[in-house]
């Protein structure tokens, strides 16, 4: 299957850079050459490729403008803007002037003349939302971005956007442990022909089996900081892994494909698992071949809620 970003063509599963220079650290093996796998992704049919001003900041979008300079033509190229470190960890800035600023950067970094998909990292709750994106529009306009994108909102939000601008994507967390956008935020990308971009599909990791509450991770790792990676929670939400470990096993599967393939029953998600190992690449994608029977959906629906909530 062929899924589309507004009038853009891209495979069934992308890419997240994130984890590739920011966020995570390995809890087992050192990671690849991050530019070997980007190319390997992109050797393996991945097009999609989606970061941020924000990881970094910036050294995501020079790593992966690098590989856009070499290799343009195979890549859908989708950023973000409007997020912006502080003490806290990180703040929205919706400032007209900042997205702009913002864009150009991403522009420079990236090493192209404009971007396949511009997103809004996150609303800006001192800016006007009519602002910010009437901002993003301009740049529609300017030829520096294609299409547009809502990251992390609430139905209200997508409405009064799209009203000013079309929304091409709403990107915000799936997963089988994370089902928040499921009851409205995904039945109104179908009704306004909008992609569903799933960020963290694995459960940053959890769902494919690799952790247990023996798992610790450094200070410098996002993970340390999360509610559901306490060793508690980590325990408690292992009985969420063992039932997809058991219908992996009856398909000869792996844990993250069962996830990702429970996504992919969706034509209008497209998920972004995140890796910094080529061979995770080539196991992402094997969730393509794999079938999930009726059975296995209602076992996999009837999964109680994970421990903690995810921030």
């Amino acid at each position: 299957m062929t899924r589309h970003i507004g009038t853009i063509a891209v495979g069934d599963i992308g890419l997240g850079c994130m984890g590739l220079t920011f966020g995570y650290t390995a809890t087992s093996g050192e990671p690849d050459d991050p530019e070997r796998v980007l190319d390997h992704a992109l050797d393996s049919g991945v097009r999609l490729l989606d970061t941020s001003d924000f990881y970094g900041p910036h050294t995501n979008e020079e790593l992966v403008g690098r590989v856009l300079r070499r290799r343009r033509e195979d890549v859908v190229i989708s950023t973000k803007g409007g997020l912006v470190p502080d003490e806290d960890f990180m703040r929205p800035n919706g400032r007209p002037e900042h997205i702009r600023a913002a864009c150009e950067g991403s522009l420079s970094r990236l090493g192209v003349d404009h971007i396949d998909l511009y997103q809004l990292h996150r609303t800006d709750p001192e800016v006007p939302l009519a602002e910010t994106w009437g901002a993003m529009g301009d740049l529609v306009t300017e030829g520096k971005a294609r299409h547009l994108g809502l990251c992390e909102v609430t139905v209200d939000q997508c409405d009064e956007a799209h009203r000013i601008h079309p929304v091409s994507s709403i990107q915000s967390e799936l997963s089988i442990w994370e089902r928040g956008a499921l009851d409205q935020v995904l039945p109104w990308c179908r009704q306004h022909d909008a992609a569903f971009i799933a960020f963290s599909p694995l459960g940053r990791g959890f769902l494919t089996g690799a952790m247990s509450a023996a798992t610790r991770f450094d200070s410098t790792d996002f993970r340390s900081r999360n509610p559901r990676f306490t060793p508690e929670a980590l325990a408690q939400n292992q009985r969420i892994v063992d039932e997809i470990a058991r219908i992996a096993s009856a398909h000869e599967a792996t844990p993250a494909q069962i996830a990702l393939a429970w996504l992919l029953t969706d034509q209008d998600v497209l998920p972004i698992p995140g890796t910094t190992k080529t061979h995770r690449i080539d196991e992402n994608l094997g969730a393509v071949t794999v079938t999930l029977s009726g059975a296995d959906l209602t076992a996999l629906a009837e999964i109680v809620p994970p421990e903690q909530p995810r921030y």
